[in-house]
């Protein structure tokens, strides 16, 4: 519990002792209107620090909280009419209540906290055979640590020696540990299990996925949903016609019909304000996604904001890279074709160049060629984006791409009717051949391709930069709506708008990717979810949502986990809402007092945080 709700714990059982000290001195002792009122107006005032000070912050930030000022105002009305007993058991009761969903509140997010909360303490770094123990923020790129059995992993790293596995359920949700070894990247977060490893950091602790994905928890609650940003407004126009009710109710009977009798109506006028306090209706939908999004980060689902969580509730369209997305990433190669040498020679040539790239092509182009390899041979090396890649091999420039970069260099080629990925290779501006690899679909892809048409009737758009033979087969075999091949980024970014314009205020579309070449469309989408996000720093930092496992059904996890939160934000507003309605009525002809209407006005609130409570324990 913070200090400042540990404070205001005290102040109030302070002010409640008073209060049944000056109760049982009214029952036991004939006391004057003065002194009672004295008497119970200390108390009043120490009970009401917690509300009173939230009033003031509020007021200076320009801000108005509806439930604070209806309660101040109705308790203020109280003590004016002589009813002082009540009038400091209402506040009594409020603050009670709000210390209760403070407690709650601070409980639920120490509960997420814990549960996700995967920092390391410290490090061990090596230097010159001697292990140091040091804080994970102080290591560097290139540092040497050691991580034992049973550590968590520090940092992002390359592990250099040693074979262990690695349990990244944290991390990823995965529940099945993980085998590394030399040259096998490691994540900070995740836990060495079964042998001592040595590693190279890659990653300072900042840049770590580890802490990126921490900054990303905590920054959620800075992100409004729909539903929060409409009982704030609600709650802005909800006081001020409330307040003129409760005036009319004070003022229009004992003027008319009830002729004179002004305490009965001026104290009905209270109740009703009392009842009218919006605080079960405002508090319970930030707590809703609150527990929203603590589901989905136990189910390796980090979302930015309750906001995004309401946008997927409601998405309609589906955008999809095809590579490393809807596809392993994974390829190989499949025929070779070379003109002027061996296709031994071509392959030697390529996997030489593109041993330089992190691309999953170029991984593919690599792992063809069987030979040493020989990083002398190759110069100068440059790579493109969207295109391919340049360097000078043993002399002489070669260009090895996509049809674009040879129609940039002006190289003729020759065509090729192929449902797989052309690789164009050319050495000083000549044609000498072309390598053809596949790629081959994820193996849920299709079965989560087809909930999104089933259930959320989603239009599915897939924006790729590989050829179209190749595109169109992964189309047609996943019965994709609309396919665009042979993007740049900014292509990709132009299709996307183009959906966008198409629709409404109640459609949301939702944008799936795995690389930076995404990153624009994930920042433009209503909701970007980065796939496979620990090898794209630039995905996660313009998507929303991050699947911490490069596992697509997990879209699904996420729009079940969404739409549950929205039904319980549902259910609590219409239950807050009903309830209001019913007491107020009978209010109105005298069968509830305040202290009554108080006491349901909390039980309202403690119904909302059980039920948003709910969502934190539901598995998706």
């Amino acid at each position: 519990m913070e200090k400042q709700l540990k404070q205001r714990c005290m102040i109030y059982f302070t002010g409640m002792f008073l209060y049944i000290c000056a109760a049982a001195a009214v029952i036991q002792y004939t006391i004057s209107d003065w002194y009672k009122f004295m008497i119970f107006l200390v108390p009043y005032l120490i009970m009401g620090y917690g509300v009173f000070r939230t009033l003031s912050e509020s007021l200076l930030r320009k801000k108005l909280p509806a439930d604070h000022l209806l309660i101040v105002l109705a308790t203020a009305g109280a003590f004016g009419v002589g009813r002082y007993m009540e009038g400091a058991l209402v506040m009594l009761l409020f603050e009670l209540g709000m210390i209760f969903e403070a407690v709650s509140v601070d409980k639920t997010k120490r509960s997420i906290a814990e549960m996700i909360d995967i920092r390391p303490e410290y490090a061990v770094r090596k230097i010159d055979g001697i292990e140091t123990r040091v804080a994970p923020w102080e290591l560097c790129v290139n540092h040497m640590i050691v991580i034992k059995p049973g550590e968590r992993i520090p940092v992002d790293a390359v592990v250099t020696s040693g074979i262990t596995t690695v349990d990244t359920k944290a991390l990823t949700g995965e529940m099945m540990p993980q085998t590394v070894r030399r040259g096998d990247k490691i994540y900070g977060g995740c836990i060495n299990l079964s042998a001592m490893i040595e590693a190279r950091v890659i990653k300072e602790y900042k840049e770590s996925a580890v802490s990126r994905i921490m900054d990303m928890v905590e920054e959620a609650q800075n992100h409004k949903a729909e539903s929060e940003t409409f009982t704030a407004r609600l709650s802005r126009v909800y006081t001020p016609v409330m307040f003129i009710c409760s005036l009319v109710i004070m003022l229009v009977p004992p003027m008319t019909f009830s002729y004179g009798n002004w305490n009965m109506w001026i104290y009905r006028g209270l109740i009703f304000m009392i009842v009218a306090c919006p605080c079960g209706l405002v508090m319970s939908v930030p707590i809703a996604f609150l527990g929203g999004i603590a589901s989905a980060a136990r189910q390796g689902i980090m979302v930015k904001g309750g906001n995004y969580l309401e946008s997927l509730a409601k998405a309609d369209t589906f955008v999809f890279d095809k590579t490393g997305t809807l596809t392993e990433g994974v390829f190989t190669v499949e025929k070779v074709k070379a003109l002027g040498m061996s296709e031994d020679e071509l392959i030697e040539m390529v996997a030489h160049i593109e041993s330089y790239s992190n691309h999953p092509i170029a991984k593919s182009l690599v792992a063809a060629y069987h030979g040493r390899f020989d990083r002398g041979r190759v110069r100068h090396m440059k790579e493109m984006p969207g295109y391919g890649i340049s360097a000078s091999y043993d002399g002489y420039k070669v260009d090895i791409g996509n049809i674009r970069m040879m129609e940039k260099k002006k190289v003729l080629i020759d065509d090729e009717d192929t449902t797989g990925t052309l690789v164009y290779v050319s050495i000083g501006g000549r044609y000498v051949g072309h390598i053809i690899i596949r790629d081959k679909l994820k193996e849920d892809t299709r079965d989560t391709l087809n909930y999104l048409k089933e259930k959320c009737r989603a239009v599915l758009v897939m924006l790729t930069g590989d050829t179209k033979n190749s595109a169109m087969a992964v189309a047609e075999e996943l019965d994709i709506d609309y396919a665009y091949t042979n993007l740049m980024p900014q292509d990709k970014l132009e299709r996307l708008e183009d959906f966008l314009f198409l629709q409404d205020d109640t459609e949301k579309l939702v944008c799936v990717g795995d690389g930076i070449n995404d990153a624009p469309i994930l920042a433009r989408a209503d909701v970007g979810i980065a796939m496979g996000n620990l090898g794209s720093a630039a995905a996660v930092e313009a998507a929303d949502i991050i699947l911490l496992e490069d596992d697509l059904p997990r879209i699904i996890d996420a729009i079940r986990i969404a739409k549950a939160t929205l039904q319980v934000v549902k259910r609590n507003i219409s239950f807050a809402l009903v309830v209001k309605v019913f007491v107020l009525v009978f209010a109105l002809i005298g069968y509830f007092g305040m202290w009554e209407a108080i006491l349901i006005e909390i039980v309202v609130m403690f119904m909302a945080i059980i039920n948003a409570a709910w969502v934190v324990k539901y598995t998706a």
